[in-house]
């Protein structure tokens, strides 16, 4: 199956939105897009870790949280758009890696700093041609070396394009 090059850039700016998210298969919370996450969370030594596809809010089809033994934050499948920092992911188009949050003061007043906690994210778009379906992303809630940024660059890109080939086989798109 070929799609049109003329869909959507950001959600809610095309008519063929939620036509291509079906053709995807990407209709809410999968087991396989979970596994995904899990495997991204663990590779990246983070407790929560999302495949996140955009519409009136983020909704993370696949989703890593730590076990119920954990004290952590319990997060949800849904979060608002205003939320996180996989918009600015999104509007770019471009991987962000941000390994201590707070050393942007833009990123550091992010709601879900203080929500979760999060003082480290990697996030990459899932792009369809120049098609933005969503994104890829770990979080953690300890700060991490610059240095470490573009090993969390590397990670998050190769599971990005994973993720695209796995959606792409599933669906018998053309890339």
């Amino acid at each position: 199956m070929t799609l049109p090059a003329d869909t959507l850039h950001l959600a809610g700016q095309h008519p063929n939105h939620e036509a291509l998210l079906r053709a995807f298969r990407l209709t809410g919370p999968d087991a396989q897009l979970d596994a995904f996450a899990t495997e991204l969370a663990q590779e990246a030594d983070a407790p929560y870790a999302m495949v996140n596809i955009f519409g009136a809010e983020q909704q993370f089809f696949g989703l890593h949280t730590p076990h119920g033994d954990s004290d952590l934050p319990a997060v949800g499948r849904t979060m608002p758009l205003a939320h996180g920092f996989c918009p600015e992911v999104v509007r770019l188009k471009i991987p962000r890696v941000l390994p201590d949050v707070f050393s942007n003061p833009r990123s550091a007043g992010n709601p879900v700093t203080d929500l979760l906690g999060i003082r480290t994210y990697a996030g990459a778009p899932l792009l369809h041609r120049d098609t933005v379906l969503g994104t890829v992303c770990f979080v953690g809630l300890e700060p991490r070396d610059l240095k470490t940024g573009r090993t969390s660059l590397e990670l998050i890109k190769r599971h990005r394009d994973q993720v695209m080939d796995f959606l792409y086989r599933r669906a018998g798109i053309t890339p």
